[in-house]
């Protein structure tokens, strides 16, 4: 994994939903969920069930995108994050992880799901107007 700008993972860290994008059919989907990230894996992990449409598509399509934002109508403060990466089951790790942020979520059935980022851009205006900062995974 090449090294990511610490910039990036702040930005990740400083935020808790991403909204996930699907597709099936030629359909395109989205859905918002909350998320734990593990940057010693570069793994952003959230849960959905397989009942739900996102859930499902990510089972029959692991392709997938994520997009993180601030909200803001400040133009020199607009910064958000778009990310292409392939959804797998979660793991253990992952259950920690997550729990280790969302400790509630315990009393709830999770259906983990973690995204492996193959390119992530941040574009963040505080470093100048439509200034974006890529990582490419060498893999």
């Amino acid at each position: 994994m090449g090294c990511i700008d610490e910039r990036i993972t702040r930005f990740i860290g400083k935020h808790h939903v991403l909204t996930v994008a699907t597709a099936s059919n030629n359909t395109p989907y989205v859905a918002s969920c909350f998320y734990a990230y593990d940057s010693q894996r570069n793994i952003f992990i959230f849960t959905s069930d397989n009942t739900t449409r996102h859930g499902g598509e990510m089972a029959a399509n692991s392709r997938v995108a994520l997009n993180i934002t601030l909200e803001t109508r400040i133009v020199g403060r607009v910064q958000g994050l778009q990310v292409t990466g392939s959804a797998e089951p979660g793991d253990e790790e992952a259950k920690s992880r997550y729990l280790k942020r969302f400790p509630y979520a315990v009393a709830t059935p999770l259906t983990l799901w973690m995204v492996r980022p193959e390119m992530m851009k941040l574009t963040d205006n505080t470093l100048g107007f439509g200034k974006k900062l890529i990582w490419q995974s060498e893999e």
